[in-house]
């Protein structure tokens, strides 16, 4: 794969019911970049208008300097002429066809020929270790599985861009932290732009370079995962990056985090983890708590906003946390930015899971 040429795309797409998508994206090569919104936010929508399933009513998709689709210019490039790989939610793999002819088909319906796809394909079946499943077909394969195969077939063709729509959400929870690792490794050696579809914060968090938070067919926010979590610009963006998401090293029950150790219930687990600490498991004092919770610190106010009946409380180092507490508690408290507080967190309210 060789490809260097960014994804630059203005997505207007109208829809049934008086939906319309309406959307910039602009990934430059080897970055990932995450659409994170909730369902029927017009995700899908931005995967078919990439794909060339949907023509676009306006705008224009262009890699590097080669236009894709520009109705203003008459200009609608197939979509099995457009060198894009998709991964699919639900794998869209052949049953009929063995792992080996659907990681080849791509190839082949390039008039590759077969022994040369096939070739080609054993070296991705050996790569994404699918090698004793060669000969199976997709219904006699797990989700894992049936995912790897989707993806090896996305990447065989040495596509200019890579489009993941949900690719880990009909994945049970151990098999998803798995092929998490398998994906970061993949994506990592792609050369090419790459766009991850997603409901889920901890995947957009975890696999992109940048996140572009997609609401009722608009982009209403784009920046980095701390970006997200320390300054949510909606009610829904708030809720969504609510739970702080710590990148840490677990041992016997403590997370390392560079700056905090934190103390958590779960004392098996251990290397890189991905910590989650809900904004209402975080307490706030005046002065050092009583009694002995398992993680506490000084810290100072760097930032409040309010919600409604909520009040999000940022605080500073050694470890930047949002809690959320009432408006009673912040009159009680006196806070204000820079005022300095005591954090205190239960160990057994922080969840870990294998990075």
């Amino acid at each position: 794969m060789t490809s260097r040429s960014g994804l630059d795309a203005h997505l207007v797409i109208s829809r049934g019911g008086g939906f319309t998508l309406d959307a910039a994206l602009k990934i430059e090569a080897g970055d990932t970049v995450a659409l994170l919104g909730p369902n029927g936010a017009g995700k899908s929508t931005a995967v078919g208008g990439l794909a060339g399933l949907i023509p676009l009513d306006d705008g224009r998709i262009a890699l590097g300097d080669r236009a894709l689709d520009d109705p203003a210019r008459g200009v609608f490039v197939s979509p099995e002429d457009r060198r894009i790989g998709v991964v699919f939610q639900d794998y869209v793999l052949f049953p009929h066809l063995t792992v080996m002819d659907n990681i080849a088909f791509g190839l082949r319906s390039r008039n590759v020929r077969r022994r040369d796809a096939h070739r080609r394909a054993a070296e991705w079946v050996e790569r994404l270790g699918l090698g004793d499943l060669a000969g199976r077909k997709p219904p006699a394969l797990s989700g894992g599985q049936a995912q790897r195969v989707a993806l090896a077939r996305a990447l065989i063709g040495e596509p200019e861009l890579l489009l993941l729509d949900e690719p880990l959400a009909a994945l049970d929870a151990s098999t998803r932290v798995e092929l998490r690792r398998t994906l970061a490794d993949h994506l990592g050696q792609f050369p090419g732009p790459r766009l991850l579809i997603t409901h889920e914060p901890t995947e957009a968090f975890l696999l992109a370079d940048q996140i572009h938070v997609i609401e009722g067919g608009a982009i209403m926010q784009m920046g980095t995962a701390e970006d997200i979590r320390l300054r949510p610009r909606s009610r829904y963006i708030a809720d969504l990056a609510g739970s702080n998401l710590i990148v840490g090293t677990a041992s016997r029950g403590t997370v390392g985090t560079g700056t905090v150790d934190l103390q958590v219930g779960d004392t098996y687990i251990a290397g890189p983890v991905l910590a989650t600490i809900h904004p209402r498991a975080i307490s706030l004092h005046l002065h050092r708590p009583e009694g002995s919770p398992r993680n506490t610190w000084e810290t100072t106010v760097a930032r409040i906003e309010h919600y409604g009946d909520r009040v999000r409380v940022q605080t500073g180092a050694p470890l930047p946390l949002t809690a959320e507490i009432t408006p009673n508690a912040e009159r009680a408290l006196q806070l204000r930015e820079r005022s300095a507080v005591w954090v205190s967190i239960k160990a057994t309210e922080i969840g870990v899971e294998a990075a």
